[in-house]
């Protein structure tokens, strides 16, 4: 079959859910940080998590029957463990899910979860094909593979393409660990923010950044400085996981990051979100640490829940700040809201969908989360709620 011959620039007027695009050798790539955060930031895990597009997407408007799109992927492969499913590409047409399509070639990226360090391996370009579509004036959504480092190189179709308003579509900006950035989802579409944005009709901007809703600074600056209707700030087992602080410094570092999204945002409803049921993680401290069993990753806690005492932290000791912390600003703060992550998922969900890896959320218990935020945030009784 021959290719389309139409090609188009792919620029930012054609890009949703990014916040900055840069120019590389083989085309572009999209960045979920601004160039200035990223400058700042020094942590491999964040560089490598911000540049993996999830939540982004091309979106157009076009008679085309075909699209194709070159693209140059990187995969990820945690030495010990066989090789991950290739990422998938969406195709949403009109606002239904129409196909779905992987990418051969691309780079690896090799990681070695004992030792931290990690190796890149070059490959080739691949491209992703969708045909047979209707010849009629359509919106095309490509939703980008929300854990593989995406360089797109060529947007090829038979027809004329044209970007398209968000028109009268709330924008939703989101921020949390690898369970909103969507680790062990099925596709882009099936994280749990984007199953929550498309269930709400909302324009989703996810800066969930697998190992790093660590509360820095810049993170909040960004979120500051990009435009939003509705925001979400999800904390807890990242900053646990990771052993980062302690209670002393955990409550004003809190209080600090609202306080710099309050700076440019300051009446946007914001919605403090605790973390999901992490039984691991629930009494026993950090650090987290990672094991291999029968070729599978697993993570456990290794800190003492004799020191939570003296100042450590685990999840339950982070809900309970949350709650307080949001409750002692709400007064002069009414846009500024709370919710219990065990709302989202709680024993009885582990019970029934457990967490493969003892810390990630399997397809199934992503679109739950997904549903019961879309219903607790965007419902008629939300603070996300449209108004009447």
């Amino acid at each position: 079959m021959a290719s389309p011959h139409l090609t188009t620039p792919i620029t930012s007027d054609l890009l949703r859910g990014a916040l900055d695009l840069e120019q590389t050798a083989d085309g572009v790539l999209p960045h979920r940080l601004p160039a200035w955060a990223r400058a700042q930031n020094i942590d491999p895990q964040l560089t490598t998590a911000e540049a993996m597009p999830s939540g982004v997407r091309l979106v157009f408007r076009t008679r085309a029957t075909t699209v194709e799109l070159d693209v140059l992927p990187m995969k990820m492969v945690y030495r010990g463990t066989g090789p991950r499913p290739d990422g998938r590409y969406d195709l949403v047409v009109d606002g239904r899910l129409a196909g779905q399509a992987t990418a051969g070639g691309g780079k690896v990226l090799t990681i070695d979860l004992a030792t931290g360090t990690s190796g890149i391996e070059p490959g080739p370009v691949g491209t992703v094909r969708f045909t047979d579509l209707p010849a009629t004036d359509k919106e095309v959504v490509i939703w980008l593979p929300q854990r593989e480092i995406t360089e797109l190189v060529a947007l090829r179709t038979d027809a004329p393409v044209e970007p398209v308003d968000t028109g009268d579509r709330r924008v939703w900006l989101h921020h949390g660990s690898s369970i909103s950035h969507g680790s062990d989802a099925e596709s882009p579409t099936g994280t749990w923010p984007a199953v929550a944005a498309t269930l709400a009709g909302v324009e989703l901007v996810n800066l969930g950044f697998s190992g790093s809703a660590l509360l820095d600074p810049f993170t909040a600056r960004a979120m500051r400085d990009t435009p939003a209707d509705l925001i979400s700030v999800k904390i807890g087992i990242n900053v646990v996981n990771a052993d980062l602080m302690r209670l002393r410094a955990f409550g004003p570092a809190v209080h600090g990051f609202l306080d710099t999204i309050r700076e440019g945002q300051p009446d946007t409803p914001l919605l403090v979100v605790s973390s999901i049921l992490c039984p691991i993680q629930e009494d026993t401290p950090g650090p987290g640490a990672v094991e291999f069993i029968d070729g599978k990753v697993r993570f456990r806690a290794t800190g003492d829940p004799a020191e939570v005492a003296s100042g450590r932290l685990t999840l339950r000791v982070i809900r309970a700040e949350l709650a307080r912390i949001v409750a002692s600003r709400a007064g002069a703060d009414p846009n500024l809201h709370y919710l219990d992550g065990l709302d989202l998922y709680g024993e009885a969900d582990y019970a029934e969908l457990p967490l493969p890896d003892e810390l990630h959320p399997d397809p199934a218990a992503d679109r739950r989360i997904g549903e019961r935020f879309a219903a607790l945030a965007f419902g008629p009784k939300g603070p996300f709620a449209a108004a009447q």
